[in-house]
C-alpha cells in the first residue's frame, strides 16, 4: 500500500512510499484511510526540524489529523465496519508519570510519550491503517468530508478546558474573547466561543482571502488592526492565542479585563527577541489577578468533546476552511504553505 514517509532529521526526505499492510492484532481496528488534515508540525518534520522514526526504522509515516472508515472491528470493541472514525495521536509513557498513570497524557511529566506521525509512532497517512480501540473515537457520519478537523478540534477543546478549569478558582462568567490568528486552531477556537454564547472577536493580519468571511459566516467580529490596539479598546476576559508571535503575545497579555486569562496555544520561534517592560507585566498579572497559561495536545476526553463540538458546527462553515485539497501523490503540494486555511490530503482514490 502507498504511504506517506518522511525521513525524520533529514530535510527533503519526503515521499510517497510502497509500504507493507498493517498487520491488525486481535483486538485492533484495521482502518481505510480517507484523509489527512497538514499542518505546522508535518512542514516541520518535512523541513527536517522535528520527529522521530519508529525504534529500528529509518522513516516515519507521516499524519496526525486523520479520518478513516473502519474496515474491521473486534467484536465487542463498540466499532463496527463502516464506523467514521478519527486515531488519537498520544500514548501514554510506559513508566508511567503520574499524569499518564490517571489518563492525562497530553501532560506527560518526564516527556517518554510517543504521538503517531511524530514521535516513535508511525502516523495515519497511509491507506490502510490500524488502531487499538480505546485510541479511536467514532465521528457522525455527517463530518466524512470534514473529519479530519478532529485534531484541531480537540487543541481547541482542551485550550478552553484549561480556562473553565483557571476560571472555577473563583467566580468566573466570561463574555468577550479576543482570539489571535485565523488559522484552523484560531477559527476552530472562535467556533467553540460562539458555541458558548460569548461575545467573539478575532484578529488575523490578512484583510483579504476566506479567513474575514469565515470569521462574519461564524457570526464573530473579524479585525485586522494591530494586536496592542484590539486588545487595549475590547479588553477581552478570555484570549486564546494561536498566533505564536512573540510581539502579540505580550500585546495581548498587557490589556485582558481584571481576572483575565491568556491560554497560549501558538509555538514560538526560538531566538527572537523583543524589549518587554517585565515589571509591568510582573505588576499586571498580581495586581489584577491575571493568569496566563499554556495549552498543547489533548487525551481521550478531548477527543470525545471535540467530536461533539463538530457535531453540532454547521457543517458548510466547517467545509470552507478547507481550502485546499491534494491527493496523496501529489502530497508535497500540501506542504507548500501559502494563503490557505488548511489543506488536506486526500488518501482513498475516490477523494
Amino acid at each position: 500500500m502507498r504511504a506517506l514517509t518522511v525521513e525524520p532529521g533529514r530535510a527533503g526526505s519526503l515521499t510517497v512510499t510502497e509500504v507493507p499492510e498493517p498487520v491488525v492484532g486481535p483486538d485492533e481496528l484495521l482502518v481505510e484511510g480517507l484523509a489527512l488534515g497538514v499542518c505546522g508540525t508535518d512542514r516541520e518534520i518535512v523541513r527536517g526540524e522535528y520527529g522521530w522514526a519508529p525504534p529500528g526504522k529509518e522513516r516515519l509515516v507521516l499524519g496526525h489529523e486523520s479520518l478513516g472508515r473502519v474496515r474491521t472491528a473486534p467484536p465487542g470493541s463498540g466499532f463496527h465496519a463502516g464506523d467514521l472514525v478519527a486515531g488519537v495521536v498520544r500514548r501514554p509513557d510506559p513508566v508511567p508519570c503520574g499524569a499518564c498513570g490517571h489518563g492525562e497524557f497530553d501532560m506527560c511529566r518526564n516527556g517518554r510519550y510517543t504521538e503517531r506521525g511524530i514521535k516513535e509512532l508511525d502516523g495515519f497517512g497511509s491507506e490502510l491503517w490500524s488502531v487499538e480501540p480505546a485510541y479511536a473515537v467514532r465521528l457522525d457520519p455527517r463530518l466524512a468530508d470534514i473529519g479530519m478537523l478532529m485534531e484541531p478540534t480537540t487543541v481547541v477543546a482542551k485550550a478552553w478546558e484549561q480556562v473553565d478549569r483557571i476560571g472555577a478558582r473563583s467566580w468566573f462568567e466570561p463574555r468577550r474573547v479576543l482570539v489571535t490568528g485565523a488559522g484552523p486552531i484560531g477559527l476552530l477556537a472562535a467556533l467553540l466561543g460562539m458555541q458558548r454564547g460569548l461575545d467573539v472577536h478575532v484578529l488575523d493580519r490578512v484583510t483579504e482571502g476566506p479567513k474575514p468571511g469565515l470569521v462574519e459566516a461564524l457570526g464573530a467580529t473579524y479585525h485586522h488592526a494591530p494586536a496592542d490596539d484590539v486588545a487595549a479598546r475590547l479588553e477581552p476576559d478570555v484570549v486564546i492565542e494561536a498566533t505564536g508571535a512573540g510581539q502579540v503575545v505580550f500585546d495581548v497579555m498587557a490589556h485582558t479585563a481584571a481576572y483575565g486569562i491568556v491560554c497560549l496555544t501558538g509555538v514560538s520561534a526560538a531566538g527572537r527577541r523583543l524589549p518587554v517592560d517585565a515589571g509591568g507585566i510582573n505588576r499586571e498579572l498580581v495586581l489584577e489577578n491575571d493568569v496566563v497559561v499554556g495549552s498543547v495536545n489533548a487525551n481521550l476526553r478531548h477527543y470525545r468533546q471535540a467530536a461533539d463540538i463538530l457535531a453540532k458546527a454547521d457543517i458548510e462553515w466547517l467545509a470552507g476552511l478547507i481550502t485546499r485539497r491534494v491527493p496523496l501523490d501529489r502530497a508535497a503540494e500540501a506542504i507548500e504553505t501559502n494563503e490557505d486555511v488548511k489543506v488536506v490530503i486526500t488518501l482513498d482514490e475516490n477523494g
